[in-house]
C-alpha cells in the first residue's frame, strides 16, 4: 500500500434571482460575481506527501532469514530488519508502531495531505530498511517520520528524534530540511503528549545519527522518532494506552503540520 489519494473538494457557483423580479437593462449587463474561492483553511496540507514508516512488522520474528540478510546502507552493512522491542507486559513495538501509523494517517488526510505506509498491515516480513527508503524517494515525499519505541535499560526514559548526519555526496541536500522537520516534530511531542526528553540518548531531545539505513538512503526529508522508552515502566504504560496513543498520533500530526506549512 504506497500511495491513498486525497479528493479535494469541489465548489460549483450557485446564482439565484432575489424575490422574483426583473432585472433591469443595467442590471442584466452586469457581469456575474466570481465565484468564492475554494478554502483552504481546514486543509493545511493540500498538495503535500507524508511517508509514514511504522517500524519492523508482525512477521519479522517468525522469518529470522529473511531480516537478518545484510543490506548496504552506505556506511556500513545492516539487516534487513529487526523484530524490535517490547514492554515487559508484552506489549510489541511493531504493534505499537503501526497503531499510531493508522491514528496518525487519517488526522494528516483530513489536513488535505496524500499519505503513503512503506507497509500495509502489522503482519507481513519488512520491508528492508533499503526498500522503506525507496518508498518515500519514490513518493517525492515533503516528509518522512518513521515511527518508533525504543529498547534502552529500564531505568531510563523519554523520547528523542533521530535526524540524519551529513554523508558527502549522498544526502548533502536533505540534512538541513530534516533537522528542520527533527525540530518541529520533537517540540510538537513534548508539548502534546508531556514526555521528557531522553535521558540516554542524544542531547534535547535530538541526535544525529548516519548508521541508520532510512535516514542515509532518503532523498526526502526524513527523520526518526524513539517514542519513548518500552522497557521503561513509565513510558511502556502511557505507550500501551491507546487514549495515549492518540495523542502520540495528534502530536506527530501539529509537527508534520509546523514544518510542512
Amino acid at each position: 500500500m504506497r500511495a491513498y489519494q486525497v479528493a479535494l473538494p469541489a465548489l460549483a457557483a450557485l446564482s439565484t434571482a432575489c424575490g422574483g423580479t426583473v432585472p433591469t437593462a443595467h442590471e442584466a449587463a452586469l457581469p456575474a460575481s466570481p465565484s468564492p474561492a475554494p478554502s483552504t483553511a481546514g486543509r493545511p496540507l493540500a498538495g503535500k506527501i507524508v511517508v509514514l514508516d511504522p517500524g519492523h512488522n508482525g512477521g519479522n520474528a517468525a522469518h529470522p532469514k529473511e531480516i537478518n540478510r545484510q543490506v548496504d546502507i552506505i556506511t556500513g552493512r545492516k539487516a534487513c530488519n529487526t523484530t524490535g522491542t517490547v514492554t515487559a507486559g508484552g506489549y510489541q513495538e511493531h504493534a505499537f508502531t503501526w497503531d499510531v501509523a493508522g491514528r496518525l494517517k487519517p488526522i494528516l488526510e483530513g489536513m488535505g495531505a496524500k499519505v503513503v505506509l512503506t507497509r500495509p498491515n502489522d503482519k507481513g516480513v519488512g520491508p528492508c530498511v533499503t526498500e522503506r527508503a525507496a518508498i518515500g524517494n519514490e513518493a517525492r515525499a515533503d516528509a518522512v517520520l518513521s515511527i518508533h519505541g525504543d529498547g534502552a535499560a529500564p531505568g531510563e526514559h523519554g523520547f528523542h528524534v533521530i535526524m540524519p548526519g551529513l554523508i558527502p555526496g549522498h544526502n548533502d541536500e536533505v540534512v538541513k530540511p530534516s533537522r528542520r522537520l527533527g525540530l518541529a516534530i520533537r517540540d510538537a511531542y513534548r508539548s502534546g503528549t508531556g514526555l521528557p526528553y531522553s535521558t540516554y540518548r542524544g542531547k534535547d531531545g535530538l541526535e544525529t545519527r548516519t548508521d541508520l539505513g532510512g535516514l542515509n538512503l532518503s532523498k526526502r526529508p526524513a527523520v526518526f522518532i524513539e517514542c519513548g522508552n518500552m522497557r521503561n515502566s513509565g513510558d511502556a504504560a502511557k505507550m500501551s494506552d491507546p487514549a495515549f496513543r492518540e495523542r502520540i498520533a495528534t502530536s506527530l500530526a501539529n509537527g508534520l503540520k509546523r514544518y510542512l506549512t
